[in-house]
């Protein structure tokens, strides 16, 4: 019975010992491969900061070129009406497609998530969501509005508006509460607009949303930052 007692006592002993061996390499799979992980992590994350210090370089060389071509383009047009003409045109064009910057008068509007959500209560309909920024920014452009921007971000006819997550991406530029929209237009038609009964700030406002909209004789709009990608515009022969 004490040789028996024994043999059981030693199965138990290596059976132990074979388990914490298996724990004790376990445990260093798992630390070699987040090490790895954590080296390919920090690996992507060098690209990143590169390819954006390449591209920031990059604008600032297009930026200079572009401060230069408007520089030359007023000198030669300074004593040719034909040219002087054709350079008015051309900021025109510029202000139109947001490629400068500019001030006027205009509506100050911003937008920030309910601060008095119930735990019995939905929270979507107390945050600003994209589709909400697009139905302001539509309302202006319908009431006028010839330039707006939202957090700094000029939008122009190819902006896109989307949700990200809990933000939400203006020109592919993350944003978050509270939202600052700034229109250019005439302040009274487009603050009328906005705030006319049964418009989309009385519902949203409604939800629960905070809203406020104020008029301003000096607002002032970035230029857009991006660049223009038109693949299926062609010149007509």
């Amino acid at each position: 019975m004490k040789r028996n007692h024994y043999i059981i006592i030693g199965i138990i002993c290596f059976v132990m010992t074979v388990g914490i061996c298996v724990q004790v390499k376990t445990v260093d799979s798992l630390n070699t491969n987040s090490g790895v992980q954590s080296m390919a992590e920090n690996k992507l994350r060098d690209n990143v900061l590169k390819a954006k210090e390449k591209y920031e370089a990059s604008y600032e060389k297009l930026e200079k070129s572009m401060n230069e071509l408007e520089s030359l383009r007023k000198t030669a047009a300074a004593d040719n009406n034909e040219a002087t003409s054709i350079e008015e045109k051309i900021s025109e064009a510029n202000k139109l497609l947001g490629l400068t910057e500019i001030k006027g008068k205009g509506v100050v509007i911003e937008l920030d998530d309910s601060k008095l959500v119930k735990s019995n209560e939905d929270m979507n309909d107390f945050i600003v969501h994209d589709l909400d920024l697009l139905e302001v920014v539509n309302e202006l452009f319908n009431a006028g509005a010839e330039a707006v921007s939202i957090n700094g971000q000029r939008i122009i006819s190819t902006t896109a508006i989307n949700c990200s997550g809990n933000i939400v991406k203006v020109n592919d530029e993350k944003l978050g509460v509270p939202f600052e929209i700034k229109a250019i237009g005439y302040p009274d038609k487009l603050y009328g607009a906005l705030t006319r009964p049964g418009g989309y700030l009385e519902l949203m406002e409604d939800d629960g949303v905070s809203v406020s909209i104020s008029k301003s004789d000096d607002i002032s709009l970035p230029k857009y930052n991006g660049v223009y990608q038109n693949d299926y515009m062609q010149v007509a022969e």
